[in-house]
């Protein structure tokens, strides 16, 4: 049976919420009304992994809402409703900046007028949140949280989230893999050669950790090659960079165990760990190749 999408919506306006109300009757999402702001959040923070879209008014009360949202790392594709026509007032306009500036640069405007066209909006702000993160976004926090693993955690966690919902939206959707696209400015290509020595010494202690783990008995492991692969594919990593990422590792514990007198012969059935880790990749490259290619 199809994933259904889900969507949350937070609008206490009743004659904005009114209209949206009857057009989204219309539709074959799954929607969840909140009546205040509390009740908002505690269904989005139990719902974090299955909902889809949030549907909110331009107010301040949203934008309190959507920044405690932030504050918990969850980031979502997000439409800030407004009130009246097009052109939008200029507190709107403010509140809507507001957002973009504190929840995500994804955020996307939608005014009741154009309410026929709803579908369009939710799927542009569908396409705007897949192409995060925005680098302007991260350069904009202060430089002791960029160097923080907190940000490695929010870029992970907004990984894992894009791809549960590519893969919905694959489903029940029918979008096409295109729906995968990355941004090319987070690719280790780009990065600086500062940016791009820091990124793969961080790829190496993952994986690092993964070969310690592989044969122990660790629960978490397949969630461990997971993030490891989410983050390789966002940056644009190849199959022969992970092989030579493997290599390099095998080699500094061959030599290890040789200064300890100890036989490496054991480090051939680590192969299995590359061949897992690249399986992984390579799925993860197929289903980002849009299916009438």
């Amino acid at each position: 049976m199809p994933a259904q999408f889900l969507v949350g919506v937070f609008v206490p306006t009743e004659s904005l919420a009114e209209p949206l109300y009857q057009l989204l009757a219309q539709k074959s999402f799954v929607v969840s009304w909140s009546r205040s702001a509390s009740e908002f959040i505690d269904w989005v923070v139990s719902n974090r992994h299955r909902v889809d879209c949030l549907i909110v008014q331009s107010s301040a009360e949203s934008y309190q809402s959507l920044s405690e949202l932030q504050q918990r790392d969850i980031l979502l594709p997000a439409l800030a409703l407004a009130v009246g026509s097009d052109d939008s007032t200029r507190e709107e306009a403010d509140t809507v900046e507001a957002f973009s500036r504190l929840y995500h640069d994804a955020v996307t405007t939608f005014t009741v007028s154009t309410t026929d066209s709803l579908d369009d909006a939710i799927r542009m702000a569908v396409d705007r949140y897949l192409q995060l993160p925005s680098k302007r976004r991260f350069d904009d926090l202060p430089l002791a949280e960029v160097a923080d693993d907190q940000t490695d955690k929010r870029l992970f966690l907004l990984s894992l989230q894009q791809q549960r919902l590519t893969e919905k939206l694959q489903e029940r959707l029918d979008y096409l893999g295109v729906y995968y696209k990355r941004n090319p400015q987070n690719f280790a290509k780009h990065m600086s050669s500062e940016e791009r020595q820091e990124f793969f010494d961080k790829l190496r202690q993952d994986y690092q950790s993964i070969i310690l783990n592989y044969f122990a008995n660790d629960k978490n492991i397949n969630q461990k090659i997971d993030d490891f692969v989410n983050v390789a594919f966002f940056a644009d990593i190849s199959v022969p960079q992970i092989v030579e990422i493997h290599m390099e590792l095998i080699d500094d514990f061959s030599k290890q165990l040789q200064l300890e007198g100890r036989n490496d012969g054991i480090l051939a059935d680590y192969r299995l760990t590359l061949i897992d880790v690249i399986a992984h990749l390579c799925e993860m490259y197929r289903r980002s190749i849009p299916r009438d290619i």
